[in-house]
């Protein structure tokens, strides 16, 4: 069987001679379930954008100040809540009930080998709960609390079973290049679909619909972007049989079953110590990184004292160069090996934030370089990121791996956050603050120069592609 070049998406190179039928059918056949694959980024990726990064944190504050008492405060379940507290507190419920739900729908999905429905039921959960934000207004803040928390909590489960498919899709040499254009095709539709719901929110007036109403139109329309382009996926990627040798078993399985496998899973990954520090490595930097996306923001305005347009030109400019940076990173990966491209992006990460804290006030040209930066290696440290652990992880066990995975971001983005505030709290200077990430960069950097991938995959029975 020819080689297949890693840059050419659509048609395989046939070798001198050509390919037996058989062959090229497959390679065919593997091309377009790879192309399917990367609409679920393109279906997903405008939730992460237009409704958690820029919409709905501000209007579900405004909504929820709106059921507020004289006092501030906001009652549910009886609880006492200041209405400004009240869209972070659901973000975190989100996050702790994705913790629980992920590993157990990933173990479900491994033991029974239907990734494909429960990534379906999962992505269409989402968004409806999302589509259901357009009757967001008022004082409904608890229906916008319990939409979030739905629509985040099928959003991780989705990522997870997606995730899985990586390396039933894609044989070790071309991960990288399937993984980087993943990512490029989600920033680039999560940038598309900003872009065209800032232009609704702006000229808003123009088009005679009130402020609300855009923002609600904005959010319901990220929910049916995401359930119109999941279709894609879903008619494209191929079901695999559960395999019988794994530890958990193929065959039926319950819930409850999904709770002795993931135990078994996490007794498991104690024999397995290089993927563990693997998985160590990456909650640090990808804690940083997380930290960095989420805090930005907030150094811009406090920090340097920009305004808001500028902040959103910040965000569409990151989202746009998210799309070649993976794209370069995945390129520089087939050249150098993913484990030497993250770690010269971890060295370009330290170097960004290092510099963020010299910047000067009120200076939008010198954030926005910031923001270029950040947007070169921010799509294609986490796509390669993702490829690399799929070699490190026993067949059969994909989702359950791929879970941990992401709980090693949403169960510990925390981390960040609070180093942040509290090097704040300390020392009353936002420099201080962003300057302190870069431990999570260089401790992640430590972690992972000390990672064998090739002995690591061996570990698991996987065979590391020529470069890694």
């Amino acid at each position: 069987m020819g080689t297949v070049a890693p840059d050419t998406p659509d048609a395989p190179r046939v070798p001198e001679g050509g390919a037996e039928p058989e062959e090229l059918t497959t390679l065919r056949e593997r091309r377009r379930e790879q192309r399917g694959w990367y609409f679920y980024d393109w279906a997903n990726s405008v939730f992460s954008t237009s409704v958690l990064t820029v919409f709905l944190g501000p209007y579900l504050t405004e909504v929820t100040k709106a059921a507020a008492g004289a006092d501030g405060y906001v009652h549910p379940l009886g609880i006492p809540v200041r209405a400004g507290s009240f869209f972070p507190y659901a973000v975190s419920a989100s996050v702790l009930l994705s913790v629980l739900v992920m590993p157990l729908a990933a173990a479900f999905a491994d033991r029974t080998g239907r990734k494909k429905p429960l990534l379906g039921a999962a992505a269409y959960l989402g968004a409806g709960a999302t589509t259901g934000m357009y009757f967001l207004d008022g004082d409904r803040y608890l229906l916008g609390g319990v939409l979030l928390v739905v629509a985040n909590v099928s959003f991780a489960v989705s990522i997870v079973l997606y995730h899985a498919f990586l390396p039933q899709i894609a044989p070790p040499e071309e991960r990288d290049a399937v993984s980087s254009r993943g990512w490029a095709f989600g920033y680039g539709s999560g940038a598309l679909v900003l872009v065209a719901n800032l232009g609704l929110f702006l000229g808003h007036e123009s088009l005679g619909v009130t402020e609300s109403t855009a923002v609600r139109i904005c959010l319901s329309s990220a929910g049916v972007w995401w359930a119109v382009f999941t279709i894609v996926p879903l008619l494209r990627l191929r079901e695999r049989p559960a395999v019988a040798g794994a530890p958990g078993g193929a065959g039926r399985a319950t819930f409850g079953q999904g709770f002795r496998q993931l135990a078994g899973t996490l007794r498991q990954l104690r024999r397995y110590p290089l993927t563990l520090l693997f998985l160590l490595a990456y909650l640090l930097y990808n804690d940083g990184i997380q930290t960095v996306i989420t805090q930005a923001s907030v150094y811009g305005s406090e920090g340097l004292g920009l305004d808001q347009t500028t902040l959103i030109g910040a965000i569409l400019l990151v989202q746009v160069l998210a799309v070649a940076g993976a794209l370069l990173l995945g390129g520089l990966a087939a050249r150098y090996g993913a484990k030497r491209t993250i770690l010269g992006s971890l060295a370009a990460w330290t170097a960004t934030v290092g510099a963020g804290y010299f910047l000067p006030r009120e200076n939008p040209v010198w954030f926005y370089a910031l923001a270029v930066s950040i947007g070169l290696v921010l799509g294609g440290s986490q796509a390669l990121s993702r490829s690399l652990f799929s070699h490190l992880v026993p067949a059969g066990k994909e989702a359950e791996y791929f879970a941990l995975y992401e709980i090693s971001d949403r169960g510990t983005s925390w981390l960040g956050p609070l180093l942040f505030g509290l090097v704040y709290q300390l020392t009353g200077d936002y420099r201080n603050a962003i300057l302190s990430l870069v431990v999570f960069f260089a401790l992640g950097f430590a972690l992972l120069l000390r990672v064998p991938v090739r002995r690591a995959a061996a570990a698991v029975g996987n065979v590391a592609p020529g470069r890694i």
